[in-house]
């Protein structure tokens, strides 16, 4: 496998509002959608759809939310040997999309807090060209991940979202950041992580050791930091749907260009491309390119 992901397993439940209510208020629901989700597991199935070979690390219920996910990533050819089963109930994320596809989110782990590691799961993760790293709400599961990270020598893809940016100190995420090819960034995420602007904390994550970081600026594009230089790629001009997921689709398709071989540059295009198209529908999934979507656009170079 080429590219191997580890974090939370969620079923989402997307509800599309026109507004977020305030506090009191009732407002209609004008729209309600479900999909498996999870940072990590949206990134693994694009990369899944583009063509790479691809498997996960994680839990879920043996509810029948648990079995959607599962039967999802048989469907999306993900290799889902290290996915342990925990009687419980599957994390879920409640998601509300305004009209302007921006979203408010509220996670409930489930059996995502009793994660812990396997001598399996670490043979999965040795096998990966790149491990994908997102987050999980609870500490047992983060200091498995965290004792994962410790027993590896590949270098991996971290995707810290707000979850650890914010509630995590950047102490605690030093063996994270020290092994990562490329770290996973939104301009929130970036300063709540480094309490500096994402240009200057950029270059604090690469004095840290990470090799690659690349920031997410919503309509602005994104920014990418490495050792010697900086770049900046414009956003495709395309009517938001959606937000939910942009990020991971952008990770998927950054990962894409690592695992072909291409420059930063074209790597963070290949994120804003596959970015673009998943804000452009409903839901973190239904708008992710496959493989000859993909190779149409690289042939644009």
């Amino acid at each position: 496998m080429n590219v191997v992901g580890i974090g939370a397993l969620n079923m989402d439940k997307i509800y599309r509002v026109p507004r977020i209510a305030r506090e009191g208020e009732e407002l209609p629901v004008l729209e309600v959608y479900e999909a498996p989700g999870g940072s990590a597991a949206n990134t693994i199935v694009a990369l899944s759809r583009m063509g790479i070979s691809t498997g996960f690390i994680g839990v879920v219920g043996k509810d029948s939310e648990g079995k959607n996910i599962l039967r999802d990533m048989m469907k999306e050819s993900v290799n889902a040997e290290c996915i342990e089963k925990f009687g419980g109930h599957t994390g879920v994320i409640i998601v509300l999309v305004d009209n302007k596809g921006e979203r408010t989110m509220y996670a409930y782990p489930g059996v995502n807090n009793l994660f812990e590691i396997k001598d399996s799961m670490l043979r999965c993760a040795e096998n990966a060209k790149y491990l994908h790293v997102s987050s999980f709400v609870g500490e047992k599961s983060f200091l498995s991940q965290l004792d994962l990270i410790h027993n590896l020598k590949n270098k991996i893809s971290f995707a810290p979202g707000m979850l650890y940016a914010k509630y995590r100190h950047l102490s605690e995420l030093r063996d994270f950041i020290s092994k990562s090819k490329v770290i996973f960034l939104n301009r929130e995420e970036a300063f709540y992580l480094t309490d500096k602007q994402y240009e200057m904390g950029a270059r604090d994550l690469i004095m840290m050791g990470a090799e690659i970081v690349a920031v997410t600026l919503g309509r602005d594009g994104c920014y990418i930091r490495t050792g010697d230089k900086e770049i900046r790629v414009e956003a495709e001009n395309i009517r938001v749907v959606d937000t939910t997921g942009a990020g991971d689709a952008f990770a998927a398709g950054f990962l894409y260009g690592l695992v072909r071989g291409y420059d930063p540059e074209i790597c963070a295009r290949l994120g804003n491309f596959t970015a673009a198209r998943c804000t452009e529908h409903l839901g973190a999934r239904d708008g992710l390119p496959v493989k000859e979507a993909v190779d149409e656009f690289i042939n644009r170079f």
